[in-house]
């Protein structure tokens, strides 16, 4: 699959899998994993780059073994930036659709 069109479905992916419940990181590559060829590579940057831009916040909880692991939680901005990214994938997908000969 061409790298920059995985790039932006991946990130519209980690936003609503975090919408859905807050995750690690360690979980959002797991679960994606499961559906796409992804390594933490491609999560971690977005990760980072979606907080930056104020998306998630973060915070850490401590656990039975090891070190406090660190949660991304969304955040209001991030919410509106999912139903935006939501409403353009829809409008892509039905575009794509007619373009290759199938019903919308």
């Amino acid at each position: 699959m061409n790298t920059q069109f995985k790039k932006g479905v991946i990130e519209m992916c980690v936003l609503k899998l975090i919408d859905d419940k807050d995750m690690s990181s360690f979980e959002v590559v797991e679960t994606i994993s499961k559906e796409i060829e992804v390594s933490e590579n491609t999560i971690y940057p977005i990760l980072r780059r979606l907080t930056k831009q104020e998306y998630f916040d973060t915070y850490k909880e401590n656990m039975s073994v090891g070190a406090p692991r660190k949660y991304y939680t969304i955040t209001r901005e991030g919410k509106d930036q999912l139903t935006i990214f939501e409403n353009e994938w829809g409008n892509f997908i039905k575009s794509v659709s007619r373009i290759l000969g199938g019903t919308v």
